[in-house]
């Protein structure tokens, strides 16, 4: 009887592990798709209020890459913080209705995206004085995402 409640104790601690295993596994393979699907265009569009950014992103230069190369760190530990506060950020404020009619960057988004810029764009950083300004942003306001169209030239979502 002792050798048998052994055993379903070993079979018990094996299941476990297992399912532990498993539920990693899960977790991480989630964890991996989430950041992927998360740093689309289609999804930080999906928010009716960054629809024109969205907009002006796809006609840019930059529309090769995705949202967050741009918009948030490049090493994973850091990148999933960030994009974990931005996130919680983001759906607190359009529950609430709270969300700007112009959205302005924090001091820490504008410092990421300028290390990404730098980063990006090493050879013109060689070559072009960039002491004259605190942020590529200052000189580049609108890359990629140029002006509002005028109202009466905009799209609706979906079109």
């Amino acid at each position: 009887m002792e050798k048998l409640k052994q055993q379903l104790k070993s079979a018990n601690k094996w299941f476990l592990a297992t399912v532990a295993l498993a539920a990693l596994i899960v977790l991480y393979v989630g964890t991996g798709f989430a950041m992927k699907a998360t740093d689309e265009a289609a999804f930080c569009g999906s928010c009716h209020v960054m629809n024109e950014a969205v907009r002006t992103y796809e006609q840019s230069v930059h529309a090769s890459i995705s949202c967050n190369d741009c918009h948030a760190p490049h090493d994973t530990i850091p990148k999933m913080a960030f994009k974990a506060k931005a996130g919680a950020k983001d759906i607190y404020k359009n529950t609430t209705g709270n969300v700007p009619d112009v959205i302005h960057a924090t001091n820490e988004t504008r410092d990421i995206v300028n290390d990404n810029c730098l980063n990006c764009h090493e050879m013109t950083n060689k070559n072009v004085a960039m002491d004259s300004k605190d942020y590529c942003v200052d000189c580049h306001r609108h890359v990629p995402h140029f002006n509002k169209n005028p109202i009466g030239e905009r799209k609706v979502a979906g079109e």
